[in-house]
């Protein structure tokens, strides 16, 4: 079975926690991804922040997205898989915590890419991204 080193996009770029939100939108644009891991100035991930979450809890909420920060829009902490974990354990962690995009983590600190819902299915028997897609869309 794959690890997620093996189905993850290798290379993630962050978005500093202190970096406006305005700077997230072009960097999500530019490198065609909708999700952008936040770290803070000791490199530490902070969250991920979505395309979605610009929308909703910036432009929804009648925040300037050139004053919000990206650091204000992490919450607790980050959903990660280990790099070495298995796709049946990226597959339950983004169940269990409804996520579509996890942080891949070498160590405890170490970012080295991120697994998308995509790449899960990918890797899966079909039957099973069935159950992926069907615990991430229930609440």
């Amino acid at each position: 079975m794959p690890v997620a080193r093996d189905i993850m996009t290798a290379s993630a770029e962050c978005i500093g926690a202190e970096d406006s939100v305005s700077d997230a939108a072009r960097k999500l644009t530019e490198l065609g991804v909708g999700a952008l891991p936040i770290c803070g100035t000791d490199d530490e991930l902070k969250g991920v922040l979505t395309d979605r979450d610009i929308i909703v809890k910036v432009l929804g909420k009648g925040r300037d997205p050139q004053q919000t920060k990206a650091g204000e829009l992490a919450q607790g902490e980050a959903v990660t898989i280990g790099a070495d974990d298995d796709a049946d354990e990226t597959f339950a962690t983004m169940a269990r915590h409804k996520v579509r995009r996890l942080p891949v983590m070498d160590g405890h600190r170490r970012l080295v890419g991120m697994v998308a819902l995509a790449d899960v299915a990918r890797a899966l028997p079909a039957p099973q991204v069935g159950d992926l897609l069907e615990a991430l869309s229930t609440d």
